[in-house]
């Protein structure tokens, strides 16, 4: 059964404008620990490359928080939230802490998709609750 589903837009120009004033700081708030660590290889390789993976775990944990219904409160937080790559290319929500504990007691499993074209980066996310929960 469908528990919820959330979806964002993010103009990377914004937030490309943000991390400039900001700097790294900015980063380390919004990304967990392996996403800050593939940012900055892919800052290193290609500074756009690496504001654009910025910009869709950006999006993508917003669209996320919309899709539990929590918004940006509590258990939900930035770093709590991170969106990785699995093995096939596919990407995937990886929780932790209280957010991981909330989300396992309600039987969740969530689907996420990210893109991103020049100037935006959008998600999409599907939270499914198994029947038993």
């Amino acid at each position: 059964m469908i528990y919820g589903i959330g979806t964002d837009i993010c103009d990377i120009r914004r937030l490309r404008a943000t991390y400039e004033r900001r700097g790294v700081r900015f980063a380390q708030k919004v990304l967990g620990a392996h996403e800050i660590e593939v940012f900055h290889e892919r800052l290193a390789r290609v500074e756009a490359r690496g504001i654009a993976y910025l910009a869709t775990r950006f999006s993508a944990k917003e669209a996320f928080s919309k899709a539990i219904g929590l918004g940006m409160t509590m258990p939900m937080t930035w770093r709590a939230c991170e969106i990785v790559k699995a093995r096939s290319g596919k990407p995937e929500v990886r929780l932790h802490g209280e957010l991981a504990a909330w989300f396992e007691a309600r039987g969740l499993r969530a689907h996420v998709t990210v893109t991103d074209e020049v100037d935006y980066a959008a998600a999409f996310v599907v939270i499914e609750q198994h029947a038993s929960s």
